[in-house]
């Protein structure tokens, strides 16, 4: 089982990025499907949550009508387009299973800062 999360990078307040994660050793579209993300001295939270069989999303409060995830089921691959971005965003950025997690990926860098 392999997570690579990409697409992370230095962005300005209000700007927008896609992150990008390739999973293998299992089928995401049996799984719901979540990213996380962890900010310095902060614990992991769950931001935007897809079960793409179920036509099912839920987002955190604080990521709600900015964030947009998504799946390719046919590549095995999952998606966070993040808008608006806010310097409180800044983490990095996992994903994994929702409850049935699996080892961690190495996660992608977002800092959000002018």
């Amino acid at each position: 089982v392999q997570l690579v999360e990409s697409g992370g990078g230095l962005v300005q307040p209000g700007g927008s990025l896609r992150l990008s994660c390739a999973v293998s050793g299992f089928t995401t579209r049996l799984y719901v499907m979540s990213w996380y993300r962890q900010a310095p001295g902060k614990e992991r939270e769950s931001v935007a949550t897809i079960h793409s069989v179920g036509d099912y999303t839920n987002y955190a409060d604080s990521v709600k009508g900015r964030f947009t995830i998504s799946e390719d089921t046919a590549k095995n691959m999952v998606y966070l387009e993040m808008n608006s971005l806010k310097p409180e965003d800044t983490a990095v950025y996992y994903c994994n299973r929702l409850g049935a997690l699996v080892s961690w990926g190495q996660g992608t860098q977002v800092t959000v800062s002018s």
